[in-house]
């Protein structure tokens, strides 16, 4: 007779402190290294830790923000960013909760850690009298779209993203749209 496999473990969500800042770095830097093909992300700094020492405090003392960490067995598996921001004027509502650096270990996928972290994350909205939530994702990551969309987030925008070529570049393809094109041959 087979038993059944044994149910995952618990995993609880607290609000990471000035304490928790390296592993904070370490959890949303890999979040970073695992787009290492991205456009955007895949461009991480030689000295991205280094840096992200000085922003995450920042963020960590915020008063408009918290960070969640999602513990299974007293190791921190997962993060959540949560910012209170300011909408446009001209919409509604005034103001919304921003979602950013969502991360759970691969190991620790699928087993509910991130729905836990998005539960604290809600719960923590509610407090704030926040109505909505928002987040960008990687677009090409369809285990990214599908975890979001079994969340209940839907896709209502897209980003968009275009290099702005050097002025010199610029110059020589001016140059070369006025210059005379027409073949030697037909002179």
């Amino acid at each position: 007779m087979r038993r059944p496999p044994p149910p995952p473990p618990r995993v609880t969500v607290r609000r990471a402190t000035g304490k928790d800042l390296e592993t904070v770095v370490g959890l949303r830097v890999a979040l970073l290294r695992e787009y290492h093909d991205h456009p955007i992300y895949g461009r991480l700094r030689a000295n991205a830790e280094q840096l992200a020492r000085r922003v995450f405090a920042a963020q960590l003392g915020a008063g408009n923000e918290t960070m969640l960490l999602a513990i299974v067995n007293e190791e921190p598996v997962g993060i959540l960013r949560c910012v209170e921001t300011a909408a446009s004027p001209l919409l509604s509502p005034d103001r919304y909760c921003y979602v950013s650096s969502a991360f759970v270990r691969p190991e620790h996928r699928r087993h509910g850690v991130l729905r836990a972290l998005l539960d604290r994350a809600t719960e923590w909205c509610r407090e704030r009298g926040l109505t909505e939530m928002r987040l960008h994702n990687v677009g090409t990551s369809a285990a990214a779209a599908s975890a979001w969309d079994s969340l209940e987030f839907e896709v209502v925008e897209q980003v968009r993203m275009r290099l702005v070529p050097p002025a010199r570049a610029v110059m020589d393809s001016r140059a070369a749209d006025t210059a005379d094109t027409t073949p030697r041959a037909l002179l």
